[in-house]
């Protein structure tokens, strides 16, 4: 249980230590600017999975199996064949560079870290995202992320499915990687700490 005494402390100088938390989350956003560390912008592209009827099946029925088709694909995403498949394309301009010239693990770790995909709740749409330091570059491995899963999805579920492009692809306003919220909290909790710390040492 905490000290008394350390509790009055604390009371008493509750403006310093916010003022420390307050100074620690600042401190840290300044440094995720001011060093080199990627800032990764967002994109997002959704396509819609039909499932075609067949003769007997109801509607909703329908609708629940092109919900589990996409969540069979969003998994199929992450994988090197269809890593392949996206940059066999051909047609759209993408940044290949930093999967070029190394081990097999890191690219299939990095490719994984860099898109992915989900199947929106209670629905049979599936959404496209990509990460990039670049804007262009993630708007474009969104959509060939879409282009690439409406070309190969019967390679990979069977031919009972039809996919359309129902977004295309968004690019978020700001950088979303790594989160600015998220490194001030952590910047704001540091500071409660250090001055906590200080505390505790008097």
């Amino acid at each position: 249980m905490l000290d008394q005494s350390y509790m009055k402390q604390v009371r008493k100088r509750w403006k310093i230590i916010a003022l420390f938390g307050v100074l620690g989350g600042i401190i840290s956003i300044v440094l995720t600017l001011v060093l080199p560390i990627p800032l990764e912008y967002r994109a997002d592209t959704q396509v819609l999975i039909i499932s075609e009827s067949r003769y007997g099946v109801d509607a909703y029925t329908a609708a629940k199996s092109a919900e589990r088709i996409g969540e069979n694909l969003a998994q199929v995403v992450q994988t090197s064949d269809f890593y392949n498949k996206v940059f066999a394309l051909g047609s759209i301009n993408l940044d290949q560079s930093k999967y070029q010239n190394i081990p097999e693990h890191k690219r299939r770790k990095l490719w994984q870290k860099n898109v992915s995909a989900s199947v929106v709740f209670g629905t049979s749409v599936i959404t496209f995202s990509a990460y990039h330091e670049l804007p262009e570059q993630a708007r474009n491995m969104s959509g060939a992320l879409a282009q690439t899963m409406l070309t190969h999805a019967r390679d990979y579920v069977g031919g009972d499915i039809q996919m359309r492009v129902v977004n295309q692809p968004v690019v978020s306003e700001y950088p979303v990687r790594p989160s600015m919220t998220m490194v001030a909290l952590f910047g704001v909790l540091i500071g409660l700490l250090f001055a906590a710390f200080l505390f505790i040492k008097r």
